[in-house]
This record gives structure tokens, sequence and C-alpha cells, in this order.
């Protein structure tokens, strides 16, 4: 499990490993950790974009986990997010925040963006490797999702730090502790607006928590949690694996740099190559299914491997190419139904504006060193590099 999934073995390249499974058979049973239960893994596309849409396959981590005798500590804001609710509170929680994430609310995001990007990238250094992730991937995100949310400039560094922890592979204390502060800060800086009111996508939360009173204190709590987590660590590393993609194949960096208006079409191919979320967030079936071919049980979870399924070659020919001619728009790695990325507007322009200005300022960017000597993150969930130093 931990190798098809991007665990130890298999972190930087787990393709081949889903391949494999994929070719025995697209849903298959496999060992959940050591505690000999056994979850289902989806590796192929059609299968994928079935489950990811199936209300028999549940989201409520709360109902699944009710009872039984788990050793995690998570604080209930991230324990309970809208990523861990059926409807209608997912809907009704997923009305509130569509709304400051369409194409043309992000689009207002764009001058500041713009204006964030070139400010990293002028303190590049012109001599010596330039860490692409530490100094533009991770920074970027964390600062534009903090800007919508009102959280001061002061405490941005911290709040990547704990979200760092959130993902944290096989470290559930840190995790679990990272959960209870970065829940708490939000409740502090949640009654901190609520004396200084001001204008931003937090405060407009606010308003309708103790307004229209659509929002329950934890509810509230818990959304401004997932904003502030999910609206960044993904995006981090979307924007760091299409830099790599693009560094490994110099016809491909080379057309983009000549044509940076090409960038947003390429933008989908990119996601499809490799997916920055590996596997979708928990499922559990609520009553027995049949996933493609393979029945499933009531009561057991459904993990679902985006990464997988966008190299299925049933729905994408030479899935393993990098083709910026290809129509991949049908991709999974936003997700797909109901719990489609909310914010997927908003990681797409910051990708856009970011791969844009590195191509444009920097034509000459080159790996610093063998691209299979990086560092992955050992993580089921997300996908990502631990550093990328590059020359410039």
């Amino acid at each position: 499990m931990n190798d098809a999934a991007g665990g130890t073995r298999s972190a930087r390249d787990p393709y081949p490993a889903y391949a494999a499974m994929r070719s025995r058979c697209p849903v298959q049973a496999v060992a959940s950790g050591s505690s000999g239960r056994h979850s289902y893994l989806v590796t192929g596309y059609a299968e994928a974009r079935q489950a990811l849409n199936d209300p028999r396959l549940s989201k409520d981590t709360a109902a699944f986990f009710a009872g039984k005798n788990t050793k995690r500590d998570l604080h209930p804001a991230v324990a309970h997010t809208m990523l861990a609710a059926d409807p209608p509170r997912h809907t009704r929680l997923r009305k509130l925040v569509t709304g400051a994430f369409t194409s043309g609310a992000v689009a207002g995001l764009r001058p500041f963006i713009t204006r964030l990007t070139g400010e990293l990238l002028d303190r590049w250094a012109a001599e010596g490797p330039v860490d692409l992730v530490a100094d533009l991937a991770v920074p970027l995100p964390v600062m534009v999702i903090c800007e919508l949310l009102g959280v001061p400039e002061a405490d941005r560094q911290q709040v990547q730090l704990w979200s760092a922890d959130l993902f944290a592979a096989g470290q559930p204390e840190r995790g679990d502790t990272a959960s209870h502060a970065v829940a708490d800060y939000m409740s502090g800086l949640i009654a901190s607006k609520r004396l200084r009111p001001g204008s931003s996508l937090l405060d407009r939360l606010i308003a309708t928590r103790d307004g229209e009173d659509r929002l329950t204190e934890e509810e509230l709590v818990s959304l401004a949690v997932l904003l502030l987590v999910a609206g960044h660590e993904t995006t981090t590393h979307f924007l760091g694996n299409a830099a790599l993609a693009l560094l490994e194949r110099p016809a491909d960096l080379e057309r983009l740099r000549d044509d940076p208006e090409a960038v947003p079409e390429a933008l989908d191919e990119l996601l499809r190559f490799d997916a920055p979320v590996a596997t979708s967030t928990f499922r559990f079936t609520t009553e027995a299914i049949t996933l493609g071919a393979t029945e499933i049980p009531a009561g057991v979870p459904v993990l679902v491997a985006l990464g997988a399924a966008n190299r299925d070659p049933d729905r994408f020919p030479a899935p393993d190419r990098l083709d910026l001619d290809r129509d991949a728009a049908g991709h999974l790695s936003f997700g797909h139904g109901i719990h489609r990325c909310v914010g997927a507007p908003l990681a797409r322009l910051e990708a856009e504006i970011a791969l844009r200005a590195v191509l444009t300022r920097f034509p000459g960017i080159r790996l610093a060193g063998p691209a299979d000597q990086l560092e992955w993150r050992r993580t089921r969930l997300v996908r990502g590099l631990v550093a990328l130093p590059v020359l410039i």
C-alpha cells in the first residue's frame, strides 16, 4: 500500500507501481498498515470518477470512526471540516465559500499575485542554486490565502509551519498537535476580527455566522482552518511538480519560455502528469457497492489514487509522456463531483502567474543536480518535493 500510494520506496516515482496494480485490477483490496484491516484502492480512471461521484461513498469521518478505538487527537475543527461532510451539511457549507473562488472572483487577485511573485523572484540569488520550492512554491500560496482570509503578515510563516506538520507522514502526534495550534489560532483571529471587522473572506464568514446564524461557531472555525490549510498546501506541490516536469524536458520548457501566453493551456496537462494530490481524502462505503467489476462490502474505506487515474492509458493514451498538446481537461487532480476542489480557479491563477514569471525572467533556468536525487515528501495524501534546487 505504501509503495503504490507514494510511500517510502516509490515516493520519487509511484507510477510504475500504480500501473502494475491497475493492470491486475483497477479496484482492489489492500492492507491498511499493521491492523489487519483492509481498504480498497482505486487506480483506474473510470472507476475513480465513479467513486468520486457516488453518494454511497461517504466522507463523514465522524460517523465512520464513531465507537472505534482511535489514538488520534485531532482538533474537531480539523477532523470535521467540510471535506469530511456529506450533503446536506456539505452543500450548505460549500455554498458559503464557492462565490469567493469563482474564476471571476479570483481574477481580482491577479495584480496582488503578480506583484507578490515579482517580489519573491527579486530575492533569488544570481549565483548559486535557488530552491524553487522554499523560495517560491511555498511562500506564494501561503501569502495569497492569508491575504484572502485576512491573516496578519507577521503570522503567515507560523501558519505555513503548522500546515506542514498537519501533513507530516508517519508522525500522527505532530499532526494532532498542529491541529490544535492552528484551530486555536483561527479562533483567536476570529475573535479579533469581531472586534475590528475588515473586508476579508473570513470577515464575510463571520458576518454569516453572527448575522444570519447559518454557521455554528465550530463550523466557522472549521471552514477557516480548511481554507487556510487546503488553500496553499496543494498549490505548493502543483507549482513544484509542474516546474520539475518542465525542467526535465528542455523542449517543453523552451516552448513555453518562447510563448508564455501558452502557459494557461498547459496547466491541465501538467496537473494530469504529476498530480499534487496523490490520493483523495477519506471515503467509506455506507452499503455494499460494485465499483468497476469489484464488489466492496459496506463500512470499509475506499482510497482513490488520483495520480494513478490520471495515468490510465484507457483514458489518456501514452499517459507517461508529458504532451502539452493533449486535451487533459478531464484529469482528476482537482477531484470530481460535489467535492471537486473549490479553490481550483485560484490554484490555476497562481500557477499561471508563477510559471510565466519564472520562464520569462530566468530563460536559462535549469536543474542544479540530477532529478533522481531529489527528495519527495513521504505522505500518502499529497505528492510534492521537499526541495527543488535550480540554477538561474
